[in-house]
């Protein structure tokens, strides 16, 4: 049973959140602050669905302060529908985002293509290339030189389709294609962003890449 970890202060709409999908057979955990939701991260869920507007946030974006301790799938409910707020919370690890209010139907449409995505990622895939990049699939992990890279969902998603196809130019349609939900907030902008982020991750100088190349008018490409 697929278990849904909700982070919603909202006790009206928590409580209606929890009982739709319990009733379409999911198993729900319910909290109201990122506190609890870490606390609860120990019960291994499969999804997180995530309010922005959290007590304990301390003005800062929940989406980034959860991707500080987990790789999990992670979608946006929000009655913040501003283009900047999708995309801070794109660019900050989520894997979608919904706003309030938003139909049962659709949420959980959106919870399905999330987690098949995912499950993608159960067959083990590890690729190495000659500069001493790795790249597991199953386990998600990114390693420079034997050391650990920490990326977001949706950054690793970029990594995985650049390593797994050495030298092909990906347009930012594509890599849009490659990340997004269905119909998620996601443009040239966000994935901008993401290829600034990861250089800064991997590249000895990101203001002059040798892994992530852009190729001017086209997109991106990844060289090994």
């Amino acid at each position: 049973m697929t278990k849904v970890l909700i982070i919603e202060d909202d006790n009206m709409l928590g409580d209606t959140l929890s009982l739709y999908l319990q009733g379409e057979g999911y198993e729900v955990d319910r909290v109201d602050t990122i506190g609890c939701a870490l606390l609860q991260l120990e019960t291994r869920p499969d999804i997180i669905l995530i309010d922005l507007m959290l007590p304990d946030s301390g003005g800062k974006n929940p989406c980034a302060i959860m991707r500080e301790h987990t790789s999990l799938p992670m979608i946006v409910i929000s009655s913040l529908t501003e283009v900047s707020e999708r995309i801070r919370s794109l660019t900050d690890g989520a894997d979608d985002f919904v706003c309030k209010p938003f139909s049962m139907q659709e949420l959980k449409a959106r919870i399905e293509a999330v987690l098949r995505r995912y499950a993608l990622l159960e067959n083990s895939v590890v690729t190495e290339t000659e500069n001493g990049l790795s790249l597991d699939v199953a386990r998600r992990t990114i390693l420079l030189n034997n050391r650990r890279v920490e990326t977001t969902f949706s950054e690793f998603e970029i990594m995985k389709l650049f390593v797994l196809n050495p030298g092909k130019v990906f347009s930012r349609y594509a890599l849009i294609e490659a990340i997004r939900g269905i119909d998620a907030y996601i443009n040239d902008r966000t994935i901008d962003v993401h290829i600034t982020k990861l250089r800064k991750k991997i590249e000895d100088n990101p203001k002059n890449p040798q892994y992530i190349q852009t190729i001017w008018g086209v997109g991106y490409k990844f060289t090994p």
